[in-house]
């Protein structure tokens, strides 16, 4: 890898196409690598055809590969720590995590939970404190965000809302806004 920072998505057994759909998007607006799965579910849902689980609208699967793998942390190279995203006992609580440089965050399918084996073998567990748990493409938003809203490289400004927002949008703010720092 010729970058110093990494991040990639894993998807343990996901289900359902338009979770998949989201999670690809989120990894396309937050700058993510890659995105691997793991089972047969998604590849069997989705060969239904996939036009009315057309989540990914900005695209992100025509630059960011998502690939069916048999193990998540065989899929990445040996310096990407493997973070492992889920509701589990003793796992640190997100607004806290420290991102690591490269990582690999694991989360679970739908209806389930990450196995313990993966969980044995991560660098850290963490998980996003909500009263409930939030769906996949949701948990997997919330991830990113925390990730670029916690680094050196966050960029700002009205360059990146124009380059990032939709076609439709020429919406201006007229006033100032003092809030305090």
């Amino acid at each position: 890898m010729s970058s110093k920072r990494y991040s990639a998505i894993g998807l343990v057994n996901p289900k359902s196409p338009t979770n998949v759909g989201g999670v690809m998007r989120a990894a396309g607006c937050y700058e993510a690598e890659d995105v691997f799965y793991t089972g047969k579910r998604y590849a069997l849902a989705a060969s239904n055809g996939n036009s009315q689980y057309n989540t990914d609208t900005q695209a992100a699967s025509e630059i960011i590969a998502l690939t069916g793998v048999e193990s998540l942390i065989d899929a990445v190279e040996p310096d990407v720590s493997i973070v492992c995203v889920d509701l589990v006992e003793g796992a640190i609580p997100l607004p806290s995590f420290e991102h690591p440089e490269k990582a690999l965050y694991i989360f679970g399918p739908e209806d389930g939970t990450i196995n313990q084996q993966l969980i044995n073998r991560a660098d850290a567990v963490v998980y996003v404190p909500t009263v409930g748990c939030m769906n996949l493409a949701a948990s997997v938003n919330v991830l990113l965000y925390d990730r670029l809203s916690k680094s050196k490289a966050m960029i700002i400004g009205d360059d990146l809302i124009r380059s990032s927002r939709d076609k439709n949008n020429r919406i201006k703010v007229k006033r100032s806004f003092n809030f305090p720092k």
